[in-house]
């Protein structure tokens, strides 16, 4: 059972990795895309995610809430085997900072604005025939 509880704590930690570089390379996949003109990086619904992620990032923050997957990822690590795993051992080097929480804050407020301001500068479209991953026009609406 401990084994379990450790590789479901590594799946939370890999979900956890995940968003972090989807909200973190997504900023720069929209500046790289808007400057070499690729149309999918103004779907409205990438952008809606990606500003929709960092503003609950940002607003668990501000109101002192801790990250629920790392939560999660802690609950399910409790009473199992003390070593740690290949996937935990570097995805935590790469998520996991002793800094104090105001850094966090900060950091997370600051970067929730540059996507606001990325959202109105590099505005996304919402049209009839959007332009999906493909850079195919897809069905009307």
């Amino acid at each position: 059972m401990l084994v379990n509880m450790a590789l479901l704590a590594d799946i939370v930690l890999v979900a956890h990795f995940l968003f972090v570089v989807f909200v973190v390379g997504g900023l720069a996949v929209i500046w790289i895309g808007a400057a070499l003109d690729w149309t999918w990086i103004r779907n409205f619904w990438f952008r809606a995610a990606h500003l929709g992620a960092i503003g609950f990032v940002a607003a668990e923050s501000l109101v002192g809430i801790l990250c629920p997957l790392t939560v999660l990822e802690d609950a399910l690590r409790q009473g199992g085997r003390p070593e740690s795993s290949f996937v935990q051992r570097w995805l935590s080097r790469l998520l996991y900072y002793d800094l104090p929480e105001r850094v966090f804050t900060v950091t997370y407020f600051i970067f929730g604005l540059i996507v606001a301001l990325t959202f109105i500068y590099i505005r996304p479209e919402r049209r009839a025939n959007q332009t999906g991953w493909t850079g195919r026009p897809g069905p009307p609406a």
